[in-house]
């Protein structure tokens, strides 16, 4: 008797320990509705960012409506459980004092027009975040959450 309940403390406490221990770990599940508005933004700021080199206000109300998606998609995924990381990358992407997407847009709103070669460095920049965003949304792995991870600590 002493035997069996000996086996079974063992037990609980060594599932209390791998559940805690995943716990400690979790990552956000893969979100078809993330996934799909990523893409969609990629889309839509690589083709407004093409266009830096026409005056700003041209392209006013298409920016503030990408920034809008922008902004609606970084509150959707401060929201959701596990989501850290994720979330970090949409507030780097959203500072107007960095060099992603926000700050590309401030930039271009303050010199008006932008040269060819910063449009292309910028676009590689800003493409390659939500690059890194997609392939983590899409894969959860561990490779793709160390290169966001990166990412996030080069920015900061």
């Amino acid at each position: 008797m002493k035997h069996i309940k000996l086996k079974q403390l063992v037990f609980l406490i060594a599932f209390a320990f791998i559940i805690s221990s995943c716990t400690a770990t979790k990552t956000a599940l893969f979100d078809p509705y993330s996934y799909q508005k990523l893409i969609a933004l990629k889309i839509e700021t690589a083709s407004l960012m093409g266009k830096a080199n026409t005056p700003y206000p041209l392209h006013k109300e298409q920016i503030n409506t990408l920034l809008l998606e922008v902004e609606k998609l970084t509150e959707y995924e401060k929201n959701k459980p596990y989501n850290e990381i994720t979330f970090l990358m949409w507030k780097i992407l959203t500072d107007k004092e960095k060099n992603l997407l926000a700050g590309f847009f401030k930039r271009w709103e303050t010199k008006g027009v932008l040269s060819p070669a910063f449009i292309q460095e910028s676009e590689k920049q800003v493409l390659q975040a939500l690059d890194l965003l997609i392939q983590y949304e899409a894969k959860k792995d561990k490779e793709s959450k160390e290169a966001l991870i990166y990412l996030i600590n080069s920015n900061t």
